[in-house]
């Protein structure tokens, strides 16, 4: 290395000139970090120094027809626990068993919550009971990522009488979390999971508040209030819907712990519901903060499906009740009157090639009209009104009437109906090959047996159609505007006939011991085979009041009911209930 003063001046340039540029470039560094990115490493700042408390929006409340309070919210408590990590959340969860009750499978369901979302606390107890909070915050010193904070807690002061259209509410689960429909969700979140609470989640659920709590490195809370300004969360819009509740827990009163099935009330001008109840029942109360597996299990288990909404989900052939969609097809095609009689009187059965069909009065009815045999429900005349009418045609009426189409209430999961598509012989082709059928299927059909099974909703729709002037209304829960469609055209003294023969069922049929006072009822019962048990068929009843002028329509399904006479006793007692009018003296009739 050369010493000269020449060679060292320069080296001395090189390294001032290096240190220059390493100057320049720290000081652009610095200027980068605190003047172009500063509201960044700020935030990450922030977001280490500060955790985010989710607020829970109070959900909508939700309304009768004359303002009673359907569903609400309460004050409850929720716990949750901010950690570092899973093993340290697990830890403490495992003390925390110790003092409250928190069984291993909510241990794991915890950690679960948090490896989803590990920057937020970590619900542990979404309802948690005054005592156990009050446990808590004296051993608040051991748990310092511990959170208790007021949340609100849905409430239905009516519990059972209501579940079969409010549905409830829980903490949606991870598939949930993966689906499309509830995408911005966030884990520990309540959805709804029900009824009215799923179908209107998107405007029940309100917007969720955000409260900040200053952490140091641990994890650990130093700050719980003054952080940073919360953000309050606002609660949903209130949800008015057309129940009369009154009627409802009425309805729900005439099935009681004995009877299992369902009924469903309409204002047929609009399609409004009045009442929907199906039995039994659950209490949507106990399902709030967690289903206990017990009660789930018990639920599951239960014979008689109390999960399963037997008005909108079930479905039963129609029987009778059926009748109706063939003699209105007929009507309107022109191939009757209502004074016509078949060419073979009722004997109490009818033969069809090598079969003998059974009229459900083994000694028969003899020679009816067609007025006459709504009234007695005579199997035998119907056999042959659905060979006049035909099979194409009497396929294609049930069709138009709703008979293949969900009703359309507002409400989910509702099921379809089973009915033949439009090319029928097609359909029968598929369903038993080319030879395996015949004729005879017409003969099941027209009596509402065979290929067609009907929720008790979508029945109830089909009769609002023959209460007003041939135009069905959908079954809508929530206010709506009125959605009605026509299905059928009839003059007026066909509609007037129809209705004064299903009054004629009230007052001198089939349902003699569903009469009111001072009212005409207008219905139809019917007996529908049960593929469960051969000997106890189900009972249907499906009538409006007052016959002339119907303000309402009823319909009523017991499942093991015998015959219909006993669902239309229930539907008479719900109409009497709804238009404050008296019950006539029972009669009791069978057949």
């Amino acid at each position: 290395m050369s010493f000269h003063p020449n060679e060292v001046a320069r080296r001395g340039r090189v390294v001032s000139g290096a240190l220059a540029v390493l100057f320049v470039l720290l000081l652009g560094a610095f200027f980068r970090t605190q003047i172009v990115e500063n509201s960044r490493y700020a935030l990450q700042s922030e977001e280490n120094r500060l955790r985010e408390v989710p607020l829970p929006a109070p959900r909508g409340i939700i309304y009768d027809r004359h303002n009673e309070v359907l569903a609400e919210n309460v004050p409850g408590y929720s716990v949750s626990l901010l950690s570092p990590s899973a093993d340290s959340l697990r830890a403490s969860l495992e003390r925390l068993a110790t003092m409250v009750p928190l069984s291993p499978e909510e241990i794991d369901l915890s950690v679960r919550r948090y490896r989803r979302a590990p920057y937020r606390p970590t619900v542990v107890l979404s309802d948690a009971s005054f005592d156990v909070v009050s446990v808590l915050e004296e051993r608040r010193i051991e748990f310092p990522g511990l959170i208790i904070q007021s949340a609100p807690k849905r409430y239905y002061p009516d519990g059972a009488a209501v579940a079969s259209f409010m549905g409830y509410v829980g903490e949606i689960t991870e598939a949930e979390l993966a689906s499309p429909d509830y995408r911005g969700y966030k884990t520990g979140q309540q959805v709804g999971k029900g009824g009215l609470e799923k179908e209107y989640e998107d405007s029940l659920r309100g917007t969720e508040g955000v409260r900040f709590v200053e952490v140091d490195a641990r994890g650990r809370v130093v700050r719980e209030a003054g952080a940073r300004q919360d953000l309050l969360p606002k609660s949903g819009p209130p949800l008015y819907t057309n129940i009369d509740l009154e009627l409802q827990k009425y309805t729900a009163s005439l099935f009681a712990d004995s009877l299992q099935g369902g009924a469903i009330a309409l204002d047929p001008k609009t399609g409004g519901v009045l009442a929907l109840y199906s039995a039994p029942s659950y209490d949507p109360n106990r399902f709030i903060g967690g289903i206990p597996q017990d009660l789930w299990k018990a639920l599951n288990d239960d014979p008689r499906r109390p999960l399963y909404n037997k008005v909108i989900q079930g479905r039963y052939p129609p029987g009778s009740t059926w009748k109706l969609a063939t003699a209105a097809i007929a009507l309107e095609s022109g191939i009757v009157t209502l004074d016509d009689r078949m060419p073979e009187p009722c004997t109490g059965g009818f033969q069809f090639g090598n079969r003998y069909f059974k009229c459900w009065n083994h000694k028969g009815h003899g020679d009816l009209t067609l007025a006459q045999a709504i009234e007695q429900s005579c199997d035998v005349y119907f056999y042959q009104l659905g060979l006049k009418v035909g099979l194409t045609r009497l396929v294609a009426g049930g069709i138009r009437f709703g008979g293949r189409d969900r009703s359309g209430i507002d409400l989910p999961d509702e099921s379809r109906p089973l009915f033949p598509y439009a090319d029928a012989e097609e359909y029968y082709d598929r369903k038993y090959g080319k030879r395996g059928w015949s004729q005879a299927v017409l003969l099941n059909l027209a009596i509402g047996q065979g290929e067609n099974a009907q929720t008790v909703a979508n029945m109830a729709r089909f009769y609002t159609a023959l209460a007003t002037d041939g135009t069905e209304s959908r079954p809508e829960i929530a206010r709506h505007k009125p959605d009605r469609t026509r299905v059928f055209t009839l003059s007026e003294d066909q509609f007037a006939g129809l209705r004064a023969a299903l009054a004629g069922v009230v007052s001198s049929g089939t349902a003699r011991s569903a009469q009111i006072h001072g009212t005409v009822l207008a219905g139809k019962t019917g007996s529908a085979q049960n593929s469960q048990d051969r000997t106890r068929d189900h009972a249907w009843f499906v009538g409006f009041a007052p016959a002339d002028d119907p303000k309402i329509v009823v319909a009523v399904l017991i499942e093991f009911g015998g015959h219909g006479a006993r669902a239309a006793r229930i539907a008479s007692e719900i109409i009497q209930s709804y238009l404050k009018v008296a019950p006539a003296e029972h009669i009791n009739t069978e057949g």
